[in-house]
């Protein structure tokens, strides 16, 4: 028996180990479960389904787009139907005013050919009733349309409803009285659409008094 082999067997069992580890001390034994996972070991990244995703994310984004598309052609065509209505409406608003006033305009027309027939007689009875009828069917027709004449005559000076084109000294009424009126005045539901003109009472002036 040689001499190295003596040696081996008097080392004992335990430190047997140490006799077959690598001089460097390093451990070349890999224990289960605990090899890093390199590279070529991942899971492959799954491409088909990322593509799937993008496809449906843009068609829906193309549906999206076609949706906004005809929404905004449909308000265009909206907002031209509306202008051109309201044209209309403003172009034709007194449509019904002016066919209730027709009929005024043929009484009119009657009354001057009944007043154009009574010449030769003198007589122009026919015309003057035309003209009142006349006038009688305008006033309804205004009345109809809201709107009504009232009359400042007689009654106190109001700068809201009356328009003083002159003044009159007297005694006979008040001072501001309305004594003559050169026009009739006009209300539209509540609204004054045409002051009456009219001439207002002043009290006369003191002898000796300059104004």
């Amino acid at each position: 028996m040689g001499e190295h082999e003596q040696r081996r067997e008097e080392v004992p069992d335990g430190d047997q180990t140490m006799l077959d580890a690598p001089a460097d001390g390093r451990d070349t034994g890999d224990a289960p479960g605990e090899r890093e996972p390199t590279e070529e070991s991942a899971p492959p990244h799954d491409v088909t389904s990322t593509e799937e995703r993008l496809l449906a994310a843009t068609e829906e984004l193309r549906a999206v787009n076609d949706k906004y598309l005809r929404l905004a052609a449909e308000f265009e065509n909206y907002k031209k139907r509306a202008q051109l209505d309201h044209r209309q409406a403003v172009r034709f608003a007194n449509e019904s005013l002016l066919r209730d006033i027709l009929p005024t305009l043929d009484n009119l027309e009657r009354a001057l050919d009944s007043g154009q027939a009574g010449q030769d007689r003198g007589g122009v009875e026919g015309l003057i009733e035309g003209v009142h009828l006349t006038h009688k069917h305008l006033l309804d027709t205004l009345h109809k349309a809201g709107m009504t004449q009232f009359s400042g005559k007689g009654a106190m000076f109001d700068p809201a409803r009356h328009q003083a084109v002159g003044q009159v000294e007297t005694t006979d009424v008040p001072e501001h009285t309305v004594v003559d009126e050169h026009q009739k005045g006009y209300v539209l539901h509540d609204r004054i659409v045409r002051p009456a003109m009219v001439t207002v009472a002043q009290s006369p002036k003191e002898e000796g008094v300059e104004s």
